[in-house]
């Protein structure tokens, strides 16, 4: 375990600062000015569009979706439709593919072990489902993964439901699957367990899978990195 990377807790913060943000350290980590970055966070409730999505998989129109508080927002990520709300745990790895086995399969399944150790501590039996991304409890989705990859750096990753409202997930089809469900951690086991509970969990099993060890930083710290490389024309 010897490879080195930062793990970052943004808190709550909005789906878009968020993208900008991811593209800022992408282009920064293609550059080679920051190691591999794990970012956490939750975000307000927000409908997010992939490069796969069916516009059937939207149930209602987007004036709808304004009335209610929630935002659409199209991405490049792979994948439908999904959606974002608080108590989600999210976390996106700006990741150097190359050095994490030069194989996108290989990375998104890492993703999905992550996900898989992180529930089993919780004594939930997780796996996976042929022909789709994420974490599954029964039949049930508990976990989604959606990711880019570009000059070998990821973006966007895994959304673990821990103990959101999982009724917004009623108003789509979620990442185009029709015939399965969605759940959370805490309705699985019955009783509510926090984000702040899983984070450190997370956090081990990400360094375990990966083979490498994450120093927490600031989110201050991010600002104050780009600000240096940007300043050195290294973002382009």
């Amino acid at each position: 375990m010897n490879r080195m990377g930062w793990v970052v807790d943004l808190g709550q913060i909005g789906y878009r600062p968020a993208f900008e943000l991811q593209r800022a350290l992408h282009r920064a980590r293609v550059a080679n000015r920051v190691p591999d970055i794990l970012l956490l966070l939750e975000h307000p409730p927000v409908i997010t569009i992939g490069k796969a999505f069916h516009p059937n998989h939207l149930l209602f129109t987007s004036e709808f979706y304004e009335k209610q508080g929630i935002e659409v927002c199209p991405t490049d990520r792979g994948g439908d439709v999904t959606c974002h709300n608080p108590g989600q745990l999210v976390g996106y790895p700006i990741f150097d593919v190359r050095l994490h086995g030069r194989d996108l399969h290989k990375f998104l399944r890492n993703l999905e072990e992550v996900l898989i150790r992180t529930l089993g501590e919780f004594g939930l039996e997780a796996h996976r489902v042929p022909n789709f991304t994420g974490a599954w409890v029964g039949a049930e989705k508990v976990a989604a993964i959606g990711i880019k990859v570009a000059k070998w750096v990821s973006m966007h990753g895994f959304a673990l439901n821990v103990c959101n409202d999982l009724r917004l997930f009623q108003m789509i089809v979620p990442c185009g699957i029709a015939d399965r469900g969605v759940t959370s951690i805490s309705r699985l086991l019955g009783r509510s367990i926090e984000v702040e509970a899983v984070k450190p969990i997370a956090i081990a099993h990400a360094q375990a899978v990966f083979e490498m060890t994450l120093t927490p930083l600031p989110a201050k710290f991010l600002t104050e990195v780009l600000a240096d490389t940007s300043a050195e024309h290294a973002l382009g």
